[in-house]
């Protein structure tokens, strides 16, 4: 099973790219590719551009590397109660080639932050609207206070009630291939 894991940020140290890489570890037989957002670099989205320019060749490969995968791991970062600008723009540009962006593959959102909301409301918006963009979402967790939950030198989660839920979210992955 190929398993597609990315943080929606552009951060170099994102926290939720860890989160990410580290939940796709938990799918089990798992082949893991993580997509990191500096790659698919585009201009800031707009119908006159789109136009001008078609569909750009960093969303089209954003867009080809969800398709190829079995299933997705997406980690949301929260900018004032929001996406990040980057993950974004690229979904919009995603979302203009088909707006089933993420083409019915079993999903995965989670989220997390340094603080005690852990980017919640980012994540109940991304799970409110996955139906109308092709995710077959199988799980959500919220990971509150990252840094008090996740070991750097080891790239681990440490509280085993988090790493209980992160176990069952990435494993319901797995039973989709199943089934």
């Amino acid at each position: 099973m190929k398993i597609l894991a990315f943080g929606a940020s552009n951060s170099k140290t994102s926290i939720n790219k860890r989160l990410a890489r580290f939940t796709a570890t938990l799918v089990p037989h798992a082949e893991i590719e993580v997509l990191d957002l500096n790659d698919h670099d585009l201009p800031i989205f707009s119908e006159d551009l789109e136009k001008e320019i078609g569909h750009p060749q960093a969303a089209k490969a954003f867009f080809d590397k969800i398709g190829s995968a079995d299933g997705v791991i997406v980690s949301f970062a929260e900018h004032n109660g929001s996406y990040t600008a980057a993950y974004k723009n690229l979904f919009d540009w995603a979302s203009r080639i088909d707006q089933k962006v993420f083409q019915g593959k079993p999903t995965v959102y989670l989220s997390t932050s340094p603080g005690p909301g852990g980017a919640g409301s980012v994540l109940a918006s991304a799970k409110g609207s996955a139906q109308f963009f092709g995710a077959d979402l199988k799980a959500t967790l919220s990971v509150a206070s990252f840094y008090e939950v996740f070991d750097a030198d080891s790239g681990t989660i440490t509280n085993p009630v988090t790493l209980a839920e992160l176990t069952a979210a990435a494993e319901t992955l797995a039973l989709s291939e199943v089934i």
